[in-house]
């Protein structure tokens, strides 16, 4: 069994961050180890936010693993509030480089052009840092634009979404992958474009664009968190990639159609028998 460690805060309440990654993890057959960078009372699309920054924690966590001998076969990062705890898992990264191990970097910072509150506009540089020594990297528009400190905008083109791609992998990431793309040949897909730095080959796919008639929180989280899992349990990354697309489309028909939906985010619960039947066939194929 693949041991994944994820590397991110957890909301008591609300749909995100580890409160998925580890359901959707398992769900895909492999154990699930956890760092959590902070707790939080809920998520910050909530008014009212208690939040414990567990940054001094961190380090003597990996100390305490070190000492163990424990190791891990995929590394994956999500939302790191801070250069320090950029500047801790580095420093983890680079003093325990398990051969084989895959580090798979979700650079949660921002979205619809904005960082997140509370970052600095340093941020991405600090978080640019990790994605270099990133095997994957699921940026989004937003995120992609400010690793690259170039404008955001909603009207690049094919050519220069590719392009994008590639200067973030001549930063340092094997592959860089761009969420939240819209097909070119139709407006109603919605999915992601890959580039590979090994090769110099472009991957593509596209599933069903859910209309929920608001943002939905946590959609990120849920397909990064899909990915691994899926990578875990032996697919492709191209075949991880296509099926994250189309389990956080499950998820999100899966809340327009709940009568007692959540709006803090996307009922992954209910899509989850979708995605273990799919994780099932993969390997019955094998």
């Amino acid at each position: 069994m693949k041991r994944v460690l994820t590397i991110q805060d957890i909301s008591c309440v609300g749909k995100c961050s580890l409160g998925v990654a580890l359901p959707i993890i398992s769900a895909a057959g492999a154990e699930a180890a956890v760092l959590p960078t902070a707790v939080l009372s809920v998520h910050t699309a909530f008014s009212h936010v208690y939040k414990r920054d567990l940054s001094e924690d961190m380090e003597k966590i990996f100390s305490a693993w070190q000492a163990e001998g424990l190791t891990f076969d995929s590394v994956y990062t999500g939302y790191l509030a801070s250069q320090e705890q950029i500047d801790t898992v580095i420093r983890y990264l680079d003093c325990s480089a398990e051969s084989g191990r895959l580090v798979f970097v979700d650079p949660a910072m921002g979205d619809f052009g904005r960082l997140y509150a509370g970052f600095h506009a340093s941020f991405p540089g600090e978080m640019a840092r990790l994605c270099a020594r990133a095997d994957v990297i699921v940026p989004n528009l937003t995120e992609a634009c400010a690793l690259l400190d170039m404008p955001y905008r909603e009207d690049y083109s094919w050519e220069q979404l590719l392009d994008l791609l590639r200067r973030l992998c001549a930063e340092g990431a094997r592959s860089a992958v761009l969420t939240g793309v819209f097909s070119p040949k139709n407006a109603n897909r919605l999915g992601v474009l890959k580039y590979d730095s090994r090769d110099d080959t472009v991957f593509s796919y596209f599933g069903e664009y859910i209309q929920t008639g608001q943002p939905l929180h946590g959609t990120g989280d849920v397909f990064a968190s899909a990915c691994v899992g899926a990578l875990a349990a032996g697919m492709s990354l191209e075949d991880a990639l296509s099926l994250a697309v189309d389990f956080t489309a499950h998820c999100a028909a899966a809340w327009t159609q709940a009568e007692d939906r959540r709006w803090y985010g996307v009922d992954f619960e209910t899509a989850l028998p979708y995605y273990i039947d799919r994780i099932r066939e993969y390997r019955e194929k094998i």
